[in-house]
């Protein structure tokens, strides 16, 4: 007999744009997050159902909460999941939530297509430091990474950097600092993420929810 303590479930999500978009799928699954992040102090958020809390943690965290268990699952963007790996994780839904791209952009002027050439060498600002290892290696550029967690457009108005790599929404950041995209890398959406062990365990109580946020999000 399934005991009331392992049917609770922990949904692990990050404040703004996820959390906001999120919430229409988790109300097609019947759950209602009864306080606003923004608004609450609490990093755990009681939902209308008394066996589903909401946490709120970093954006970069949700795939480390969900690999260990301390979120049953969680909502992640592809970059964050590209980062991390995904060790340890089902990955069964794209929401289609939260889409941007992930870019390259150099400052207005600067000569790109000639920095790139075979054999350059450039100084890449970005906190994805694997996607932009993995992209410029495909093209054969040599690149010094330079990470940062923030206001990513200052390194090329500094000098700290000759690109940046960094996620693009509307590109009015990248105009309003006199910067330009010269390269696409991947296009970005959030999604769902489960720990495998909460899959097994929790089943008749999980795969309900995510057969209703998986129709949800296909509307």
């Amino acid at each position: 007999m399934t005991t009331q303590a392992n049917t609770k479930l922990t949904l692990a999500l990050s404040k703004g744009r996820i959390f906001e978009e999120t919430l229409p799928l988790l109300e097609a699954a019947g759950i209602v997050v009864t306080e606003n992040p923004e608004t609450s102090r609490k990093l755990i958020l009681p939902t209308n159902d008394p066996q589903v809390n909401v946490i709120i943690v970093r954006a970069s965290d949700v795939p480390t909460y969900v690999q260990y268990g301390a979120a049953d699952f969680g909502v992640a963007g592809k970059d964050v999941l590209h980062e991390h790996g995904g060790e340890g994780l089902y990955q069964p839904i794209d929401l289609n939530i939260a889409k941007c791209r992930m870019s390259v952009a150099v400052s207005a002027g600067f000569d790109y297509e000639n920095a790139v050439r075979q054999g350059a060498r450039l100084r890449v600002a970005t906190k994805y430091l694997l996607t932009a290892r993995e992209h410029f290696a495909a093209k054969g550029v040599h690149v010094d990474l330079i990470k940062l967690y923030g206001s990513m457009e200052l390194a090329p108005l500094v000098g700290l950097a000759d690109a940046i790599v960094d996620l693009v929404s509307t590109g009015s950041t990248l105009r309003a600092n006199n910067l330009v995209e010269v390269e696409h890398i991947m296009e970005i959406s959030s999604r769902l993420v489960v720990n495998q062990a909460a899959l097994k365990l929790k089943r008749e109580r999980l795969q309900p929810i995510l057969e209703a946020i998986q129709k949800a999000s296909n509307q």
